[in-house]
């Protein structure tokens, strides 16, 4: 089994190196990064990916496209092509039409970060030749699940869960920041790992339908809230927006 890896930076400098790890020949190319050890050494995306069985694309949702078409002389047909970049529906499907049958597309999207799990970072993924890829990926110890659906099926499922995890996220930055900011950062810190610590399924609920029952009074605490960053000299980002949120409810 011979597998291209395109990109070897954080993701996929891991993910090839459990590749090789697990038996596969590996051939890498990315012009910033060194590859792992055991991994072939190419001078750029068509030659890594000569030969290929499998080309994994995990540059960058900038570059997919770019390193496609530049790949595309090189692949034989029936090459499976991988692109694991967090990108959109739409750039997943843009793929496969570039593609035009001359490789086979298939929209992979990592579910959970990579340092610590490798190779066995659980994987979606979706589009006619999936389960196939699902099948070669997991013979080799990756964590896969097939999803019924076109390409950009699995796209869809990781940005709708980034819109709530990199959400709070970037709620818990600002609010740290905040707090920082009045002396009160540590406070803060354990006021928020309590909650996270008690939430169950029925939090889930509750944020939903607390949102709409109490919408109005809400989006004055909110509307207070970004007052108060302001005077703090931290922009209010998320409070502005959550502020905005609860007027849409109401």
């Amino acid at each position: 089994m011979i597998i291209a890896v395109l990109g070897l930076g954080e993701a996929g400098g891991l993910i090839a190196a459990d590749l090789v790890a697990a038996g596969a020949t590996v051939r890498g190319y990315d012009p910033r990064q060194a590859p792992p050890a055991g991994v072939v050494v190419t001078g750029s995306d068509a030659e890594a990916c000569t030969g290929a069985d499998v080309v994994l694309s995990v540059n960058s949702a900038a570059d997919a496209l770019d390193a496609l078409r530049a790949s595309l002389p090189a692949c034989a047909p029936g090459t499976v092509w991988a692109d694991l970049n967090t990108a959109t529906p739409g750039l997943k499907e843009l793929l496969r039409a570039e593609a035009a049958g001359a490789v086979e597309v298939v929209d992979v999207a990592l579910m959970s970060p990579v340092p610590g799990n490798g190779l066995r970072t659980p994987m979606t993924m979706a589009g006619p030749a999936a389960g196939q890829l699902a099948a070669t990926l997991g013979g080799l110890g990756a964590d896969v699940v097939v999803l019924d659906g076109p390409v950009g099926t699995a796209a869809t499922r990781k940005l709708l869960r980034s819109v709530f995890y990199k959400g709070m996220a970037a709620a818990v930055v600002e609010a740290l920041e905040a707090a920082k900011a009045a002396g009160l950062e540590e406070w803060l810190r354990g006021n928020i790992a309590a909650e996270l610590i008690k939430a169950d399924a029925a939090t889930l609920d509750r944020l939903v339908d607390g949102s709409k029952k109490h919408a109005v009074r809400r989006r004055e605490e909110m509307a207070a809230a970004a007052e108060l960053l302001t005077e703090l000299g931290v922009p209010p980002r998320v409070a502005t927006a959550s502020r905005d949120w609860l007027t849409d409810l109401i």
